[in-house]
């Protein structure tokens, strides 16, 4: 059966950088603060840039970086819970910055799972022969949904975008994106929200702190387990970004001592569905990881909902 694999990333950030110092002018809090609880020290903020911008800028690198013409795309999937317009999707405007000429588009919302869920839907979709060349794109502009006077979730989030391009491998081709653990827990799905016609995010920071530090680290182990990778084995472990010692939390329980473990949320902050993609690109961009050495990749947040998978570093 034809697999599918990486063969491209991009990513994309407004230019406006907020500081810890910056928002100590909005509300009561400070740098040191910021940096203990979270780990984060920057995070980028767009203006008039839209879901759409952005993805599209990502996708834009991705493509260009990939060999591939706009003419080989037959599937664009758009991560995101963040996109004001309900209609025309996210995923079909990004074709239509890039002259993707008539393909299967799509957005999926999962929040900070996005990717991943994302990723795992494309490489489906390869598999059963329903698309031989897709562009996955994770993209957030959660500045849109932020309370700027709630200093418990104004400190966290940022915007940006990153992208993928997926391809068919040939019949005698190992896959390079394995098979995707995913699942949530409704009952927990309250604990982050983003609700109603003004919505702002709010959240329960502990309940999301204690599942993710004591659940996910079995479920990140099964993916390594579904596409036949011992955690030892990793080069590299990009989670979702979306707390600095969530991520420890994770990696020091995958006992994975020699893989790099992404880090973004310190530039960039969490920046939902964007912020795997956004890490990844980053470390592919600067050359951090082998191609072809294995990645573990997690997202996991908001519903509460989760998904990852191991893949080949492009």
């Amino acid at each position: 059966m034809t697999g599918s694999k990486i063969v491209a990333m991009g990513h994309y950030q407004p230019s406006r950088v907020v500081t810890n110092d910056d928002l100590a002018q909005l509300v009561d809090t400070n740098d040191e603060w910021i940096r203990d609880r979270v780990g984060i020290v920057t995070r980028r903020i767009a203006g008039d840039e839209t879901v759409a911008d952005m993805a599209a800028a990502a996708a834009g690198k991705a493509l260009a970086n990939s060999g591939l013409t706009a003419a080989d795309i037959d599937l664009v999937v758009v991560a995101t819970c963040t996109s004001v317009d309900r209609s025309p999707n996210v995923a079909c405007r990004v074709a239509a910055k890039l002259g993707i000429t008539a393909p299967g588009a799509y957005d999926i919302n999962t929040a900070c799972s996005g990717f991943a869920y994302a990723l795992g839907t494309v490489d489906h979709a390869i598999r059963a022969g329903a698309a031989r060349n897709a562009i996955v794109i994770g993209a957030e502009k959660l500045s849109d949904f932020t309370d700027w006077t709630d200093r418990s979730t104004c400190i966290i989030f940022g915007d940006g975008a990153g992208a993928a391009v997926v391809t068919a491998t040939a019949d005698d081709e190992p896959a390079g994106v394995g098979p995707v653990v995913w699942g949530s827990v409704p009952e927990k799905s309250d604990a982050v929200r983003i609700e109603g016609w003004r919505p702002y995010i709010a959240q329960e920071g502990q309940t999301v702190f204690r599942w993710a530090t004591t659940a996910l680290a079995p479920l990140a182990m099964q993916a390594c387990e579904r596409a036949g990778v011992a955690p030892s084995e990793l080069a590299a472990f990009v989670p979702h970004q979306a707390n600095a010692r969530i991520i420890d939390g994770i990696a020091k329980r995958l006992n994975i001592p020699d893989a790099i473990i992404a880090k973004d949320i310190a530039e960039s902050g969490n920046t939902s569905a964007a912020s795997v993609p956004l890490a990844l690109s980053k470390l592919v961009e600067r050359r951090e990881v082998p191609a072809g050495a294995p990645v573990l990749l997690f997202g996991f947040g908001g519903g509460l909902t989760y998904a990852g998978q191991v893949v080949r570093c492009p």
